[in-house]
């Protein structure tokens, strides 16, 4: 994650740095944070 975007959250591949960019809007991050906080998503599937 990079700050200094209002409103949008880009993520980027650690790995990667000069790599493509994930433009998210706040409110989606904000909602998948939210979904793994509450185990929405379980390995194996």
């Amino acid at each position: 994650m990079a700050p200094g975007i209002p409103d949008i959250v880009p993520v980027r591949d650690s790995k990667n740095p000069d790599g493509p960019v994930l433009l998210l809007p706040t409110a989606g991050w904000s909602a998948f944070l939210a979904a793994v906080k509450d185990g929405e998503f379980r390995a194996g599937l």
